[in-house]
């Protein structure tokens, strides 16, 4: 009893020491609410098309232009430059009536779909409630964030892609929505989800798993230990470097997808049909055609996106 009680004084005073270093450790993981996840997932969706929009109309317009088109050789400022002058402010936001249309539900659904993934991976994985998720496991949980999402992308990115690349031909997003049903039913308006998934599925690991990555190094950069604590700079640098990985990993399936979706019908006979042509004709540096374009976009657009989503999840922390 004696040698009990000396043992719980020593460990008293230890723990009182002043100039005993403080061991701390972060909280445990609280389960978040999902309808919070959902609603912070579109503010950030809202946030990455207003910023993004110009760029990715670039982007898709130097991926669609053949080789033989006086826009294939076109630099992206020159693009950029060209498109201003003849079409103006409005030209820029071109087609932007689709993805913003579709960018609250879309980005609700893909961080919804990431914490979901999480749970999913915590109950197949058996991780305790009380664990922290491994990095490896957030990326799984990534992955799996995509499933959801391709069912809204895809018939939104079709719209989008004929939209930037046949500017006049439709009167807006819901002319050229009806024009494609008519033309080939609800098959053509959902043209390009197959090449729409092979994006989306690693696009999205790469996404989510390196902005838990770069998080991870800020925090041990500035000596914390909650995540919650990091600077408003350092969640737009992760966001920016999250959509630079994602795009440098998506790029290839992302050309063949607006190849696929922009071209008339009958076209190319399948996807396979899509690789086959490109190789042939452009060689297989045309897998990255619209690079440039979509990393210059990434980071902007992508740190706005995860900071407007993590102001949003603080100011609906009350939902948990």
């Amino acid at each position: 009893m004696t040698s009990e009680m000396e043992h719980d004084a020593v460990a008293f005073e230890l723990d009182n020491d002043p100039l005993r270093p403080k061991v701390v450790t972060p909280p445990p993981p609280k389960p978040e609410s999902a309808l919070k996840s959902f609603l912070s997932g579109g503010v950030g969706g809202i946030c990455v098309v207003l910023v993004g929009h110009p760029l990715d109309l670039i982007k898709v317009r130097m991926q669609t232009a053949t080789a033989a088109t006086a826009a294939a050789s076109q630099s992206v400022v020159t693009m950029f430059t060209n498109t201003f002058r003849t079409e103006g402010v409005r030209g820029l936001y071109r087609g932007v009536s689709a993805p913003l249309t579709a960018v609250t539900p879309l980005f609700a659904v893909s961080f919804w779909g990431y914490d979901m993934g999480q749970r999913i991976v915590r109950y197949t994985m058996k991780r305790p409630a009380t664990d922290h998720l491994s990095l490896s496991d957030k990326t799984i949980a990534g992955g799996i964030s995509a499933l959801p999402c391709t069912v809204l992308m895809a018939p939104s990115e079709r719209i989008k892609v004929l939209l930037q690349t046949n500017p006049g031909k439709y009167n807006g997003m819901v002319d050229c929505a009806k024009a494609v049903y008519q033309q080939g039913g609800i098959k053509s308006v959902f043209k390009g989800t197959l090449l729409t998934l092979y994006r989306d599925v690693p696009g999205s690991m790469a996404w989510f798993g390196t902005y838990e990555a770069v998080k991870i190094g800020m925090m041990q950069a500035q000596g914390i230990q909650d995540m919650s604590k990091l600077s408003p700079l350092s969640v737009l640098t992760a966001g920016g470097f999250a959509g630079m990985a994602c795009w440098v990993v998506s790029i290839p399936a992302d050309v063949l997808k607006s190849r696929f979706q922009g071209a008339p019908e009958g076209t190319y006979k399948n996807v396979a049909d899509v690789y086959t042509t490109l190789m042939r004709q452009e060689g297989p540096a045309a897998l990255f055609t619209g690079i440039r374009p979509a990393l210059i976009r990434a980071f902007p657009a992508n740190a706005a996106c995860f900071f407007g989503m993590e102001v949003a999840r603080k100011s609906l922390a009350f939902l948990d």
